[in-house]
């Protein structure tokens, strides 16, 4: 299967549960097939958690949600060793994290230790315990939410954490015209809009559109665009925090899956463009100054950058 036939498919599945965000659907799914990890960060009830649930029901593969709260542990996170009477040994039980699609609810609940569990298996596709490293599922796909109006009980994810995510996204409140499509579908029946999505692809698909993904050429003007990007964000005046070598390649890995879906097999730097703010407004931190002055928010100070670099020209 294609991955534009692919993402046509998802996205009318999940269009059938969340609706106006077709924009946002189609940078996560891009995100999906790229191989990254989404955190959704907005206000209660705007349909992250729903997000997530829909796109592992039309995905024919494993689905596991963790609720993060202070008392967390890492060990509830990626498992643990515990004694087997009958081997006279210490058996590992893996924890939630093995599967393929993960919803970390309220991620910014839980201590930076128990959120420290997530480093190695999102990074590296795999969980070391006690010496020992287990391989994560293929695929392997997190979506963590967090709410960004709530300070009480809540725990700052550190900047570590954040470049794990190739983009953060919020999705907003949806127009009127669109509430009013949501209120329709989910006030149809006893039945939920979930309770009726079936699988449009199996596991190996997704896998399959991420090789595709990484055969979309990237020419050296494209590459040389994006460094150009990500290195003026180190020289920003206000910024003292910019853009990791990680993000350079997220955003080099997004623009292909953005391109991939619209059908082509080759970048431009629109895609670039596009993928920008999303990729990278979350890895950046204001200067001191910056902050007092009120200036801009990360997501202006990308588009002031990104608009600042010429773009490539054939």
């Amino acid at each position: 299967m294609r991955i534009s036939t692919l993402a046509r498919a998802l996205s009318d599945s999940l269009a059938r549960v969340i609706c106006g965000t077709e924009d946002k659907i189609a940078l996560v799914l891009a995100a999906f097939f790229a191989g990254g990890h989404v955190l959704l960060e907005d206000a209660p009830g705007t349909g992250k958690s729903t997000l997530a649930k829909a796109l592992a029901r039309s995905v024919d593969c494993s689905f596991r949600r963790i609720q993060f709260t202070p008392d967390l542990l890492p060990a509830d996170v990626t498992g643990l060793n515990v004694w087997d009477p009958a081997s006279r040994s210490f058996v590992f039980r893996p924890g939630p994290v093995f599967c393929s699609v993960l919803l970390a609810d309220e991620i910014n609940r839980a201590a930076p230790r128990t959120q420290s569990a997530l480093l190695e298996c999102m990074g590296e596709n795999q969980v070391t315990v006690d010496g020992v490293s287990y391989p994560m599922a293929e695929p392997f796909f997190v979506i963590a939410t967090e709410n960004p109006v709530e300070a009480k009980g809540t725990f700052p994810l550190p900047e570590a954490q954040l470049d794990r995510f190739m983009i953060r996204l919020s999705l907003g409140y949806p127009d009127k015209a669109a509430e009013a499509d949501m209120a329709r579908l989910w006030l149809r029946g006893s039945d939920t809009p979930l309770d009726g999505l079936t699988s449009v692809c199996a596991a190996e698909d997704v896998l399959a559109a991420r090789r595709e993904v990484e055969a979309v050429a990237v020419s050296p003007k494209v590459t040389d665009y994006v460094v150009a990007i990500t290195s003026a964000t180190r020289d920003d005046a206000a910024l003292r925090l910019g853009v990791s070598p990680r993000g350079t390649l997220h955003l080099l890995r997004m623009s292909q899956a953005i391109a991939s879906m619209d059908g082509r097999n080759y970048v431009l730097p629109d895609d670039v463009k596009r993928a920008a703010v999303p990729v990278l407004a979350h890895r950046i931190l204001s200067s001191a100054q910056n902050r007092l002055k009120l200036s801009r928010s990360a997501p202006e100070i990308i588009e002031r950058i990104v608009a600042s670099i010429p773009s490539p020209v054939d």
